[in-house]
């Protein structure tokens, strides 16, 4: 069991996994979504790998559905989203704790960001939710193999 926590409010944990005995088999949103035919991740929801592998389900949440679309934040987006260079991001956080295990940067796929709320509203546009988190929210989830479970507390400073 993995359970996330948000303990001051208004977080969004970056969340990417992979295989443990293969790590080449990575989280793959659009697996999950198709397989489960819904476009959000929330309790009951089954995390699926790029080969069909059930890799975690998501037994509790307290803060209701997640998004497996918006992606994580990184450097060049921040820059083109905000005008403001050098920001430190979740991508960055991800290829640091991939080298820990032999990986790079080409491992970074497509994330379920927890705790934030990304709905798509009826024009095809993403609303960002801000503060859909509060205090003490957690999503307990249950591995359904060995995993290699790599998560980033965002570190986004632009969004309010």
């Amino acid at each position: 069991m993995l359970r996330l926590i948000d303990l001051e409010g208004q977080q969004a944990v970056e969340f990417l996994c992979y295989d443990g005995e293969d790590p080449t088999d990575r989280y793959c949103a659009s697996n999950t979504v198709k397989v489960q035919g819904k476009l959000f991740v929330d309790k009951g929801t089954v995390l699926y790998s790029d080969l069909g592998k059930a890799l975690f389900a998501v037994i509790e949440d307290t803060c209701g559905r997640r998004d497996t679309i918006y992606g994580c934040c990184g450097e060049p987006n921040n820059f083109l989203r905000y005008g403001v260079p050098g920001t430190h991001s979740c991508f960055a956080n991800f290829v640091e704790a991939l080298a820990q295990f032999g990986l790079d940067r080409s491992y970074v796929a497509g994330n379920v960001n927890f705790l934030m709320s990304v709905p798509v509203a009826a024009d095809g546009a993403v609303v960002n939710v801000y503060g859909h988190s509060k205090a003490g929210n957690y999503v307990d989830l249950r591995a359904e193999r060995d995993m290699l479970a790599v998560l980033s507390n965002c570190p986004q400073m632009h969004n309010p």
